[in-house]
């Protein structure tokens, strides 16, 4: 295993809830609480879990779009969470972000090469003709023809956006880029157009991703490792592979049974996992485990004391008491 680009220790994002005339603090939602993973060198970290879970506040959280409430992010050894503003503008062009809408990402009264070499003017003392021709050469790489650089966003079309979206993302030869539901507003033929651009980026490039999703069969496709989050949380992180074929925490079994299989005579047999009632609201979680309230397997502890997070066997990590018996 390559060593870690980023490293993320108890990071904490609360958001508080006000109420009243005054405007009192009433109150939190606990939308990320307390994760701690790294992410190696080459890599793509897939991040999994229901709407809501914390997935985007935990990438926007990672690149200080949000200041954490708590916890430290070091990416190649620099304590992002602790920068100050100077600082910080320094370390933006080693981390990017693509975001999940790529029509409301994009500056609609910018045309294409305005939003591509925006990063470049401000971060670079290039001149206008380096600019153009990093503009093209970054266009080439996504795929866009260079006669469209003076189109404006609402002349192309969802995965033609989102290319334009990526390349920008890659203007300043980034180390990491988080991806953050990148395929979700697209069509499927798309989807997949998009994915594959990803990978070959990843090859030639060496970058590293965070992938954001709900979509576990694209994040199957695509993670060397995955994640999964429920209520601000990490229960689950092990080798792609190893989670798939033998899930060990009772949330990531029952999100594993909802995929269907292609073969209809084993999708006839499968049994799925049903959970029971709704996700806590992240303002008031229950005491114990986060999941104690919907899990099918749970035990009187669960309801007392919170599960660590914990590797239980090489490279597969679990919050869950199942792991302790």
């Amino acid at each position: 295993m390559s060593e870690a680009l980023v490293e993320v220790r108890n990071l904490t994002m609360h958001f508080d809830i006000h109420a009243g005339i005054l405007r009192r603090k009433v109150g939190a939602v606990r939308a990320v609480d307390g994760l701690s993973f790294d992410i190696m060198q080459g890599e793509t970290l897939g991040l999994v879990g229901e709407s809501g879970c914390g997935k985007s506040t935990t990438g926007r959280a990672i690149l200080r779009l949000y200041d954490p409430t708590d916890g430290s992010v070091k990416i190649d050894g620099v304590d992002i969470a602790s920068l100050n503003t100077s600082d910080l503008r320094k370390a933006r062009p080693q981390m990017q972000m693509i975001f999940q809408d790529p029509q409301a990402s994009l500056n609609p009264r910018m045309n294409v090469s305005e939003i591509i070499a925006e990063p470049l003017r401000e971060h670079t003392k290039m001149d206008s003709a380096a600019r153009d021709a990093r503009v093209r050469e970054l266009m080439d790489a996504v795929g866009l023809n260079r006669a469209f650089a003076s189109r404006y966003p609402h002349e192309f079309s969802g995965g033609q956006r989102q290319r334009i979206g990526i390349a920008r993302a890659l203007a300043l030869n980034p180390k990491f880029i988080v991806c953050d539901e990148p395929i979700a507003a697209l069509d499927v033929s798309i989807q997949a157009q998009v994915v594959n651009l990803l990978e070959d980026l990843q090859r030639e490039l060496g970058l590293t991703y965070l992938f954001i999703s709900h979509d576990l069969s694209m994040v199957r496709h695509l993670a060397t490792r995955v994640a999964v989050m429920y209520l601000g949380k990490i229960v689950e992180l092990a080798p792609r592979d190893a989670l798939y074929s033998d899930p060990h925490h009772p949330y990531t079994q029952a999100l594993l049974s909802a995929v269907p299989v292609a073969d209809p005579e084993v999708e006839a047999t499968r049994k799925q996992i049903i959970l029971e009632g709704d996700v806590p609201s992240p303002a008031k979680p229950p005491e114990g485990c986060n999941f104690c309230t919907r899990c099918p397997k749970v035990m009187d502890i669960c309801r007392k004391v919170s599960p660590e997070f914990r590797e239980h066997a090489p490279g597969r990590f679990s919050a869950c008491h199942l792991m302790d018996e």
